[in-house]
């Protein structure tokens, strides 16, 4: 069977963490074959907000592309995918995507997520928004994209940050139709 691919874009916006985490938790779904592209200030975030590496990121993903390589398999409409998560989202990211331009490969993955009618999920990070950043959400939501704030919820009793992060993965993840065992779901008080 051939695997389904995910393209995973993390941004230089704070919490690098969401995209590291969505990595690690896809290695235990053999069926999904990740695609990682970054944006240039992704390593300066990883080093200050993590325990890891740059190149331990890339080593998570199936497939790892550089920035600046606009011939890459995910540049192209016709390299079949899932969709795309970028987490997270810079409002840099965001307002590139919102505007269609695809100034790095990110930008363009993102770009042909959209024009083939994908799902592209932007786990957008800053707080609070200004106007200018709510219009980017609203042009990128009337493009087919969608936006999830990794705002975390509490009815899962977290016990840690990695149990809030985890929990926002698996949500984000379920809006790409990939259901994974690790999300606690709400059912009703008894």
């Amino acid at each position: 069977m051939k695997p389904k691919r995910l393209v995973v874009g993390i941004s230089g916006a704070s919490a690098p963490i969401y995209g590291i985490r969505i990595l690690e938790m896809l290695r235990e779904v053999p069926e999904v074959e990740t695609h990682l592209v970054c944006t240039a200030t992704v390593e300066r975030t990883v080093v200050l907000e993590t325990e890891y590496t740059m190149q331990q990121v890339h080593d998570l993903a199936d497939v790892f592309y550089p920035r600046g390589d606009m011939a890459a398999a995910i540049s192209s409409g016709s390299f079949q995918t899932l969709g795309m998560i970028v987490a997270p989202c810079s409002m840099n990211t965001l307002a590139c995507i919102a505007s269609s331009i695809t100034k790095d490969l990110l930008a363009r993955a993102a770009d042909v997520t959209l024009k083939e009618k994908r799902p592209l999920v932007l786990l957008v990070r800053e707080s609070p928004f200004h106007l200018g950043h709510l219009r980017r959400m609203v042009e990128v939501t009337e493009m087919g994209a969608t936006v999830a704030p990794p705002i975390p919820s509490f009815y899962q009793r977290p016990k840690s940050a990695r149990d809030i992060v985890d929990h926002g993965v698996g949500r984000a993840l379920d809006l790409l139709g990939l259901n994974l065992a690790q999300v606690r779901r709400w059912s009703s008080p008894k």
